[in-house]
Formats: structure tokens, sequence, C-alpha cells
């Protein structure tokens, strides 16, 4: 199954993506499919080829929650933002006693 998510690049506490199509299990240093375009969190810079990714959408390609909530949040995709679901870490799962 193809996914569309980001892949890090950049430099140690300097993060940048690229927005990729690759399978869904594959290591992110995997070679992907094909390069949608680019992710800055820090200038907050997006890049992304709108038609790349509609074509993919509709072949069936994925995206994760993050890369969704990005696309809905810069007007690609139309459908609502997805609820970013965190694990809980064994420290806060301790019952009370």
């Amino acid at each position: 199954m193809l996914a569309i998510k980001l892949q890090r690049i950049g430099k140690k506490h300097q993060p940048s993506y690229r927005l990729v199509v690759a399978e869904r299990r594959s290591k992110i240093q995997a070679p992907p499919i094909e390069d949608l375009g680019s992710y800055n969190p820090f200038t907050k810079t997006f890049e992304v080829k709108k038609d790349r990714v509609t074509h993919w959408v509709k072949v069936g390609a994925q995206p994760t929650t993050s890369m969704h909530n990005l696309l809905v949040k810069n007007r690609v995709l139309t459908t609502p933002k997805k609820v970013v679901k965190l694990k809980k870490s064994k420290k806060d799962a301790t019952p009370d006693a």
C-alpha cells in the first residue's frame, strides 16, 4: 500500500522534510517512488505539486495523519483535519492506588 509521507532531511536540530510517495511500511531512508515537494517547519514554507498529490490520492495512496493535516491546512485537500492520537507514556499510565 502506498502512502504520502514526510521524509526528514537536513542537519541535527534543523529538520526539513520532503513530501514523498513510498510504500507504507518501507524504511524512511528507502528511495521513494516520487518526490512531491518540501516543508520547512522553521520558516513554515510549504511547496507542493498539487496536481501530483491529487493524482496519487486518486490512485489510492493515503497520506499519513500529519501529512493529511498539512495538505488540508494548505488547501490541497478539502476534507476535514484528522485527530492526531498520541501514545501514553508508562509514567502516566500508573493507576491511582
